[in-house]
């Protein structure tokens, strides 16, 4: 090839790599925001309802083009204590995100942690989740009147398993559920898991009599009749779940599980205004709302200075809830 025509050769090659590389585009997911490079942190183990918010919004995030690939990863340990405190350490870094809620709050007590949630970067709530009490497809009881009178007869004789650790939303719900029966909740013999995939194999070998969740990790057993859900927590019953209230059932209690995400103190505004603003658009998909009925979530969105007062008001009463409970 002569020394000419190599050139010629050369400047189209480079003119198609410029297109091609223009072509590629600046999407969502690889301006200069950070977003990119974003992960997410769960502070929980894998098949856990933190999990599952988290996946499924990442998942939807990727393929609107709201984000580029976003790394999920799971840290384990004191029921996201240990997670949170990571999360403090990586004060300023605007690539981290972590998916929270009810039990990372509570946990902070228990473990007698230094941090509090409102010490993060606020960034959003995005749903709100009902409690079920769960037992075993072949459970001797029938009904939540069953469990309670067994409960009341014998509370060391029930064994009551949740998906979080001491101060989260299972553990909170069966307290406050034994003390609106009128059983001492010191009494109650709970055992704490990791997360909801523990919580379920628990459940399913038996280990435990019953269990409390949030209803979305269970979906899929819950259709095959692996498990049945004796009631649920909230004001009312929920679509597709065949179980009453425990308002209907007698118990005088109404309990609301809900999740959010923070980001590491000490971001720069326009990060966390990137970070909100691909929330927002993740809300306002399509498959977002498909997997809130999915999931059986409400939708409880909302962002900036309205969130970081929710951050407040909950730390506030957890404290004082697990303080009458002699548990903090």
């Amino acid at each position: 090839m002569s020394r000419r025509r190599r050139s010629v050769w050369l400047t189209a090659v480079l003119a198609l790599v410029a297109v091609l590389v223009g072509g590629c585009g600046v999407t969502r997911g690889d301006d200069e925001s950070g977003l990119h490079r974003l992960r997410m942190m769960v502070p929980n183990s894998p098949g856990g309802g933190y999990d599952l918010t988290a996946r499924t919004g990442v998942k939807i995030m990727e393929e609107n083009d709201i984000t580029g690939r976003v790394e999920v990863f799971n840290v384990i340990g004191a029921g996201g204590t240990v997670a949170m405190a990571r999360l403090m350490n990586e004060r300023g870094n605007d690539d981290l995100m972590m998916m929270m809620g009810l039990g990372v709050v509570g946990s902070g007590y228990t473990n007698g942690a230094t941090n509090r949630v409102t010490d993060a970067t606020a960034l959003a709530k995005v749903v709100e989740e009902q409690e079920g009490i769960l037992v075993p497809a072949d459970s001797p009881y029938q009904t939540v009147g069953d469990l309670i009178a067994a409960w009341k007869a014998d509370p060391s004789s029930v064994t009551i398993g949740g998906g979080s650790s001491p101060g989260g939303p299972d553990h909170l719900f069966p307290m406050q559920t034994a003390q609106a029966a009128g059983i001492d909740p010191k009494s109650v013999n709970f055992v704490s898991y990791d997360g909801g995939g523990d919580l379920l194999t628990a459940l399913l070998g038996q280990k435990i009599d019953a269990g409390t969740s949030g209803l979305g990790e269970y979906v899929d057993q819950i259709e095959a009749g692996q498990v049945r859900v004796l009631a649920v927590s909230g004001a009312e019953r929920v679509p597709g779940i065949d179980a009453p209230t425990l308002t209907e059932a007698g118990v005088d209690l109404q309990f609301t599980n809900w999740r959010g995400i923070l980001a590491p103190p000490g971001i720069s505004d326009e990060a966390r205004a990137a970070m909100v603003d691909a929330l927002t658009e993740l809300h306002d998909t399509p498959e977002w709302k498909e997997a809130l009925v999915k999931n059986g979530w409400t939708d409880a969105f909302v962002t900036g200075p309205e969130f970081e007062q929710f951050l407040v008001e909950q730390d506030q009463r957890v404290g004082s809830t697990l303080t009458e409970l002699g548990l903090a």
